[in-house]
């Protein structure tokens, strides 16, 4: 099968070697999605709805240029610093999964690379077998 990297332009991919985005066959697998907004700055800082409205927009690109769109998504993690801002968090992904329904963790980290980041996401995604590659 033909693996396709799609990049975001994030600063931190080259630095990490790694890509926003993989895609084997039908299988997409968007990597741990930071609030970094276009200027290269944290997006929303201190406002965790602004930053999960942000990493979503970004992961959700990014499936786009792999081909796939938000109904083929299966799987999805949100990751916070403090697990009461569950709410806010969760309130954001139902605004774009709610009628496709993927399995979705949400845990508690200590902490990501910029500590003015509240949130991450994760993506999985399996490209429905009528969709063009």
């Amino acid at each position: 099968m033909t693996r396709k990297n799609v990049p975001s332009g994030s600063y931190l991919e080259p630095i990490i070697g790694f890509s926003r985005a993989v895609r084997i066959g039908p299988h997409v697998a968007v990597a741990g999605t930071a609030p970094i907004g276009t200027d290269g700055k944290t997006a929303g800082v201190g406002d965790v709805e602004v930053q999960m409205r942000r990493c979503l927009e970004i992961g959700l690109a990014a499936l786009k240029d792999a081909g796939a769109d938000a109904s083929d998504v299966i799987r999805t993690r949100i990751m916070l610093t403090d697990a009461t801002l569950w709410e806010q968090a969760a309130k954001v992904h139902g605004e774009v999964f709610s009628d496709i329904r993927p399995a979705c963790t949400v845990v508690e980290v200590k902490g990501f690379v910029d500590p003015d980041w509240l949130v991450e996401t994760e993506i999985d995604a399996i490209i429905s077998e009528d969709m063009p590659a």
